[in-house]
């Protein structure tokens, strides 16, 4: 429990504060900072034909700004329902402190759009989102669980979680060592998707799985097929791994 607490501990130490704006800098703009972050982070849904209103032009984003950095401040946006810093993984769309900054100095100093035309990046092109098939040889945990054999764990895949749940995973291996896996925060079923690792994660035999809470569900996805599998076209053609 010590371990635990003192990883707890020092992942909320190293969590900056959003730095106050600055009148005396080079104002933040929409063409030349804001728009990269939003093109980068937020346009997969805030645009025409997303899953959200659009925030692709200056026009779309100017009228929101207020919102926009309240939103982003308090890490309700982009939707990744995690705790920033509390596992690494490969797939994190939340913005990076520096980002959060950005937008918060941006709005703070009057949401600007900027001199320059030619500051402003393009657009990006969107291809439609495959959805993510999990492997059949995934393990439902829920509740403390230990493991019977060792395992590579690619990452986490909430099933089902009720909304605005909060859940601190760790995994316990037998010499005592905690490894921070995924702490969600306020998170929301509608918007599941996996947590992969930037590097699988060797677990030992006896490793305890804890945090989960009974009644939600989450599958660990090892990390020998859990991308081979996920793809559509690999089940489509093969139905599966044997």
């Amino acid at each position: 429990m010590a371990a635990y607490c003192t990883a707890l501990a020092s992942v909320a130490l190293a969590v900056p504060e959003v730095s106050a704006h600055d009148p005396s800098s080079v104002p933040i703009t929409w063409n030349r900072e804001i728009s990269r972050v939003v093109y980068d982070r937020c346009a997969s849904c805030h645009r025409p034909g997303g899953s959200a209103f659009s925030l692709m032009t200056y026009k779309d984003a100017q009228p929101r700004a207020d919102a926009i950095k309240s939103s982003v401040v308090s890490r309700r946006m982009p939707p990744w329902g995690a705790v920033k810093g509390f596992g690494k993984f490969r797939n994190d769309t939340a913005l990076t402190q520096e980002q959060v900054a950005l937008v918060a100095e941006w709005v703070e100093g009057g949401a600007p759009r900027g001199n320059n035309p030619n500051a402003l990046p393009q657009p990006p092109a969107f291809e439609p989102e495959s959805p993510f098939y999990p492997p059949a040889d995934a393990r439902t945990i829920s509740g403390d669980v230990t493991l019977d054999r060792a395992m590579s764990l690619d990452g986490l895949f909430p099933v089902h979680v009720a909304d605005g749940s909060q859940m601190q995973i760790v995994a316990e291996t037998p010499s005592g060592a905690v490894e921070p896996l995924l702490w969600l925060y306020e998170y929301t079923d509608r918007f599941r998707h996996p947590y992969l690792f930037r590097s699988p994660l060797e677990l030992p035999a006896g490793t305890t799985i804890r945090g989960v809470q009974p009644g939600a569900t989450i599958l660990l996805l090892p990390a020998s097929t859990s991308w081979f599998w996920s793809l559509p076209l690999v089940r489509t053609l093969f139905g599966g791994p044997r």
